[in-house]
Formats: structure tokens, sequence, C-alpha cells
């Protein structure tokens, strides 16, 4: 589990086709204070998707990604010097800064619009149209990783704002208008509309959650 409160700006080192087709990848990611007291099998969240740790050194760890993390996500479009938002897996006894965040990403968005203010930026991000029920109005949303409040919500987009830090130190303040970015809704809404007898098809598999054996 994590909080979608990014602890650093990374960068991915190398991609490396993996397995027989080719179509999974190993992803090399450079990240000194995620890393530091990383081990085999830790969880660590890239951009909003939960990867295990395969190998870690010299400030650097990797993780393979299946094929179906990067149909769903947006890693499949990374390249070597792409910075990603880096969080470690929450301690039990940490603050949780954020909200429940699973790093099973739900889909993906796309940037539609960036409104700069006097300290602050609105984004405007494409909405699927099977997680707009899951979306409201100052309600929690993750996107790219991190912790975020929903400013409106309109039929296909919804917004943000992003306050100096985050313009700073996340990939949010790097991507531009028709970037894709990763969605994560809020797990609660999704448990309760389970609760109250949602009848609707099943929930599709979420990016990430093929990462881990026996996930």
């Amino acid at each position: 589990m994590f909080t979608g409160i990014v602890e650093e700006l990374g960068e991915v080192a190398a991609i490396t086709p993996d397995g027989a087709d080719g179509a999974a990848v190993r992803l090399a990611v450079r990240g000194p204070d995620v890393t530091s007291d990383a081990r085999h099998g830790d969880s660590i969240s890239v951009n909003g998707v939960c990867l295990t740790v395969t190998d870690n050194a010299d400030g650097t760890f990797t993780a393979d990604v299946m094929k179906e993390t990067l149909d769903r996500s947006s890693l499949g479009a990374l390249r070597p010097g792409s910075p990603v938002n880096l969080e470690r897996a929450a301690k039990v006894s940490d603050r949780l800064g954020g909200h429940i965040v699973q790093g099973h990403v739900d889909g993906t968005g796309r940037i539609l619009e960036r409104v700069p203010g006097s300290r602050w930026e609105t984004v405007r991000i494409s909405l699927p149209d099977d997680l707009a029920r899951y979306v409201v109005e100052k309600g929690s949303i993750t996107v790219d990783g991190v912790s975020l409040t929903v400013v409106s919500v309109e039929p296909g987009s919804f917004t943000i704002s992003l306050i100096p830090t985050t313009l700073d130190l996340t990939t949010l303040g790097r991507k531009g208008v028709g970037d894709p970015v990763n969605l994560e809704v809020d797990i609660v809404a999704k448990y309760v509309e389970r609760l109250v007898g949602f009848t609707g098809t099943a929930a599709r598999p979420t990016a990430g959650a093929d990462e881990r054996s026996g996930a």
C-alpha cells in the first residue's frame, strides 16, 4: 500500500525487452532515496504502478513489467531518461499523508489543458467513462502516483490544482497537453459500490497487480 506522497523524482536508466516474444520488459530506474533501504521483493510505486524490486545496486533498482501493465498504464511510453515519480510502500507506523493507494492503475487519461495561476496550476485530464462514477468533486484520485484532490468533474474530464511543490518535485510539472497519465480511483468508492449491490460487469484487471508472484 502507498499514500500517494511522492518521495523522489527518479529517472529511467534502461528498458530491456524480456521474454521469448519481447512483450514484457525489465525496467531499471535510478532513485538513490527509495533504493537506500530497498531489498529484493520490496514494492516501489513507479508513476503510480506498484512494481516489485528484483535487483538493487548503486542507487538503481530493476523490476519486471508484464505486457498487461504496459498495455493498461503509461509505463509503455517510458524511455531511457524519462522522469518517474517514486514512492516506497508505506509502513504501518507512517502518517497517511495522502490517501489509501494500492498501486493498481485503473486506467489512463491524457492532459487536456493547463491553466497557470498566481502560485498554482489547474490541470484538466480526460476521464475514461468506466471510471467516471468513482470520481467526485473534492474526492481523492491518484494521478501518476500523486495523491490529489479533485477540483471539478465534467463529462469526460476532471480538474486538479497543483501547488508549487507538486509542480517542482513530480512529473506533473513537466508533462504537457496530450501526455498520458496513470489514474487510480479511490478504492473506498469501489468497495462501497460493490457492497450496495452493483451488478455490472466484473472489474477489469488493473496494472500493477500482475507484478507480484501469486497476484
